[in-house]
């Protein structure tokens, strides 16, 4: 499950490298309450791992959190505050 808690938050990778690299225009097109919606629930996950002890929760969800926050630093550089 630790393996999946690392890997699983790597599939949107893609996304992050888009709107820093390839793609920084279509930033516009990338909600900022989603994307904030998911970091806040990253760390609700995040902590209740920390608090259950559970590596397989934290670990994946530290990952998806600094994911999460990478997309929303992104977006607000590429495209200001968008809904």
């Amino acid at each position: 499950m630790v393996m999946i808690g690392v890997i699983g938050p790597f599939a949107l990778l893609p996304q992050v490298i888009k709107i820093y690299i390839t793609h920084s225009e279509h930033a516009g097109g990338h909600s900022l309450i989603d994307w904030s919606l998911f970091a806040i629930l990253s760390l609700i996950w995040l902590s209740y791992g920390l608090y259950e002890k559970k590596p397989s929760i934290y670990i994946g969800n530290t990952i998806s959190l600094i994911r999460n926050l990478l997309m929303i630093v992104g977006i607000l550089i590429q495209a200001g505050i968008t809904y």
